[in-house]
């Protein structure tokens, strides 16, 4: 798996590249499960520390959501009108709200995500098919999304790979979704560019750890895309 790194199977096209670095794993032999009790509560715990810290805060408030929201500024989207999916977990948490549960994979990125404040992407390496460039969308482009219908990508930051694309700083694709059969995954974790490498190689040690707590697996690709 980590040929396929090597061989330039991933890359961040020319035009945003000055604007927004790529934290990239590839975790293999994982074990996505339904629920788990432990992270549940461990969710839980994280939620009851949020509203304890930050009481009746907007998330828009936070300097925590700063760097995702900067992101998007840079490359041309309004964070209060399409929230970075970090703020959108954070905002639900200040509200009262519970996380949604999915399973085991999914909840453990979406913790890491909300403790990080940076945007993951999260998918089946089965149902890619490199090279994957992030890029931005071409006139018309969209994707089926998770749970929901068409996905519009047009002139937005947009993962592609050959068949077309598939996920995007907000939201996934049907197409590469995590599900009880995935095995092995690609996470991206999407950061400004001028955010600090030791910040972001922070956040994949994170999510490392959490995940291979609660999934198992390895990783066995890792990079930091500039």
């Amino acid at each position: 798996m980590r040929q396929w790194l090597d061989q330039g199977s991933i890359r961040i096209d020319p035009e945003l590249s000055p604007l927004v670095a790529l934290g990239v794993l590839v975790i293999e032999d994982v074990r996505v499960e339904a629920r788990s009790a432990d992270l549940d509560d461990e969710i839980r715990r994280e939620c009851e520390t949020i509203r304890e810290r930050f009481g009746s805060s907007k998330s828009g408030e936070l300097p925590q959501t700063a760097d995702a929201r900067r992101l998007y500024k840079a490359l041309g989207i309004d964070p209060t009108k399409t929230r970075p999916s970090s703020e959108a977990l954070l905002r639900r948490v200040l509200k009262g709200d519970e996380l949604y549960h999915v399973n085991t994979l999914v909840d453990a990125t979406n913790l890491v995500s909300l403790r990080s404040q940076l945007s993951f992407g999260l998918y089946d390496l089965a149902h890619i098919s490199p090279p994957v460039v992030l890029r931005r969308g071409a006139t018309g482009e969209s994707y089926e999304g998770i749970r929901k219908g068409p996905v519009h990508v047009e002139d937005r930051p947009v993962l592609a790979d050959q068949v077309g694309p598939f996920g995007n700083p907000t939201s996934d694709s049907a197409r590469t979704m995590i599900t009880i059969s995935t095995r092995d995954t690609l996470v991206t974790v999407y950061a400004p560019r001028d955010l600090g490498a030791a910040r972001v190689e922070g956040v994949l040690d994170a999510t490392i750890a959490c995940i291979c707590r609660v999934c198992g697996g390895r990783a066995t690709l890792r990079a930091l895309i500039r």
